[in-house]
């Protein structure tokens, strides 16, 4: 293992979220489809062959050893998706799909639970999700639905009947095929993730999480029930949000005990950006339940990154309120100068630099707009550099243009 790279590339990363001035500005780039696309590797390989798609990303690791932590590409499983059969996303290689091979998998909305359910999960989280969300969302293993252990005065097997029906028992034998071929994918991750920590490169990141409002707008309601329930149910919103608060910091758990290089989380945040709900409502039911999951890792020691997605100009204010130098702040779409004025002294800032650029731009484009962020954003340290958004396609010459730029003007 290359240690002092290692090392050299951990201490940058931490020295700019502890809100120092490192050696050099970090590059921390959210690749997701990249390392596939340069090498001509498809995200359908990426989901079925999973040797050439960690081969391609151990070769974007070659060529741009200016990375300071390691590339996250998406490697997941397309056969333990085709046997659960999920609603909610459609992917490359998927029998019938119209989802192009270089894709990235596609999300599809739906109002999984109905407004008229909210009393149901509420009263019964974990009955509502056999009962009802998986046989919706996970039709492959609907079977699970049969199960609802009732007490029985019989001493024996009688209250497990349920768990015996048929319906359980063929879903049972298509989870216990979803694990052999995720196992399949994970061997793959784990030599994938041995190899690149080899290579000196630090993960940016060891957990994921989601804002509680979000995961109710995102896999539950969708958008436009999200809308309908901000008019007429923010209190039921509140409630639910509240136990996916409790879930989480419950699953957070391990981060006390296992040993990781970094204790980082990664948080997307999908519908807290400006205009999509009023400032108290933001400040009810999208900030305070995410903000007690944030106190709740920093007392773990652990670093929440947040990562802002659309416009988020009116939103700075509130995230002056996490503690110094605990946190990191990515920006998608934001005035750089005004969130490095008001987060700068308080949070890591990351991001922002426009990845359009770097598939429709000139090299001398990238050049002069990697120094115009780090003109603002460098100066007193505690800024990372990424692009705006997860990079799936770039010129390879207007790549090779940035991280000149970022070596150019990135030295402190």
């Amino acid at each position: 293992m290359d240690e002092k790279k290692f090392a050299e590339r951990m201490q940058r990363v931490e020295d700019a979220v502890q809100l120092k001035e490192p050696d050099r500005v970090p590059v921390c780039l959210l690749s997701s489809l990249l390392p596939f696309w340069l090498d001509g590797c498809t995200n359908k390989d990426a989901m079925y062959n999973y040797p050439r798609a960690a081969e391609a990303v151990v070769k974007f690791h070659e060529r741009f050893p200016m990375l300071d932590t390691s590339a996250i590409s998406a490697l997941a499983s397309g056969k333990a998706y085709e046997l659960a059969k999920p609603q909610m996303v459609d992917w490359p290689g998927r029998p019938g799909t119209k989802v192009p091979d270089f894709s990235t998998y596609q999300v599809i909305e739906r109002e999984v639970l109905k407004p008229e359910e909210y009393p149901e999960i509420l009263a019964d989280y974990t009955g509502f999700m056999l009962r009802k969300y998986i046989p919706r969302i996970f039709p492959g293993i609907k079977g699970l639905a049969d199960i609802d252990i009732n007490p029985s005065i019989i001493l024996g097997t009688a209250p497990l009947a349920s768990m015996l029906s048929d319906e359980a028992l063929a879903a049972y034998k298509t989870l216990i095929q979803m694990a052999e071929e995720e196992k399949k994918c994970n061997a793959v991750k784990d030599e994938l993730n041995a190899k690149i920590t080899e290579m000196g490169f630090p993960p940016l990141i060891t957990g994921a999480g989601e804002v509680p409002f979000d995961i109710i707008g995102d896999y539950f309601r969708g958008t436009m029930g999200m809308f309908d329930d901000l008019m007429e149910r923010e209190d039921e919103i509140e409630e639910l949000c509240q136990i996916f608060v409790d879930i989480q910091i419950r699953n957070f758990q391990y981060l006390k005990t296992v040993p990781l290089p970094v204790k980082r989380v990664f948080f997307p945040f999908h519908k807290g950006m400006d205009g999509f709900m009023s400032p108290d409502q933001y400040e009810r039911l999208y900030w305070r339940p995410f903000r007690k999951i944030v106190d709740a890792l920093i007392e773990m020691d652990v670093t929440p990154y947040l990562y802002t997605e659309g416009r988020y100009n009116t939103r700075l204010e509130q995230l002056q309120d996490l503690p110094k130098g605990k946190c990191m702040i990515h920006f998608e779409n934001v005035d750089m100068r005004r969130a490095k004025k008001l987060l700068g002294d308080n949070s890591c800032i990351v991001g922002n630099f426009p990845m359009v650029l770097l598939d429709t731009g000139t090299p001398e484009q990238v050049e002069e707009k990697v120094k115009e962020l780090l003109d603002i954003c460098m100066p007193g340290g505690g800024y990372i550099f990424d692009c705006d958004g997860s990079v799936d396609m770039a010129r390879p010459e207007n790549l090779d243009a940035m991280f000149h730029a970022l070596d150019k003007y990135g030295h402190y």
